[in-house]
């Protein structure tokens, strides 16, 4: 059976903002492609992505390790509904573990997400952006 593989979603707040996407958008061309290849990677292996790439930190919250220009970037991200991986943040790591106020953070944006939509809205706006 093959792998139909995962579908990617930036989490946006309430009012529209993605803090991924804004990250991203920050970023130089050579920065941004390295980061949009890991998250390709990680849209490719699912929770198959082994470390140094990717960890699970905590109750199904998962870090995307990304070293850029010597600053440790990490993009924290849930799977849920079988098919769907959720990048909530990212933000410059300056310590040896991630800060729990991260994490939190993290659980905080799955609870809204998770608040928002079902399952089958997932499948009805992915029906929508494949047409």
């Amino acid at each position: 059976m093959k792998n139909r593989g995962w579908h990617v979603i930036y989490y946006e707040r309430k009012d529209g903002a993605s803090p991924v996407y804004e990250f991203i958008e920050s970023l130089s061309a050579r920065e941004k492609a390295k980061v949009l290849n890991w998250i390709e990677l990680l849209e490719k292996q699912g929770p198959q992505l082994p470390r140094p790439y990717a960890d699970l930190l905590e109750d199904g919250i998962h870090e995307l390790r990304i070293k850029i220009t010597g600053e440790q970037i990490r993009v924290l991200y849930f799977f849920c509904y079988r098919d769907f991986i959720v990048l909530t943040h990212s933000f410059i790591k300056s310590t040896d573990k991630v800060p729990p106020a991260e994490i939190i953070k993290a659980k905080q944006c799955r609870s809204d997400f998770l608040s928002r939509y079902n399952e089958n809205d997932l499948r009805r706006l992915l029906h929508e952006d494949l047409s």
